[in-house]
């Protein structure tokens, strides 16, 4: 009896910490994009990934684990270079693009190497796994 009162008290504290956690990343600001992101649209997106390797970021404004992705993302424009980028796309409002390379979730990230997509990659990821996978189709 008493291990299922602490095993309820545990699973009430987790779902207070995970409402919590989620509301605060769902409000937090966002962060500008860094001057080497390319910002994507519906008019320059196939020209932009036609050439050479670029992760596009498939994200939305109201997704708090883009929110986190976006100084990664930043830092990792600042370490490529000419022949590799990072370009993101709002997916709310640029629904075509997302739905032609079937994004379901977000964030979603595509690796492109000269118009082809050579990988994806969902949910948060870090710089250095980012920059290991670009360098891999370098």
């Amino acid at each position: 009896m008493i291990v299922a009162g602490i095993i309820g008290i545990a699973l009430l504290a987790f779902v207070a910490y995970v409402y919590f956690t989620f509301r605060k990343m769902k409000n937090a600001p966002m962060v500008a994009d860094g001057a080497k992101i390319k910002v994507l649209t519906d008019k320059n997106f196939n020209q932009q990934i036609k050439k050479g390797v670029i992760l596009v970021d498939f994200w939305a404004a109201w997704c708090g684990p883009c929110k986190m992705m976006a100084p990664i993302l930043n830092d990792l424009s600042e370490e490529l270079d000419g022949n590799n980028s990072i370009g993101k796309l709002n997916v709310e409002q640029y629904q075509s693009v997302s739905a032609s390379y079937q994004v379901r979730g977000i964030p979603t990230m595509i690796l492109f190497k000269d118009g082809k997509e050579i990988n994806r990659f969902v949910g948060i990821k870090t710089k250095a796994f980012l920059l290991r996978e670009i360098t891999k189709v370098s």
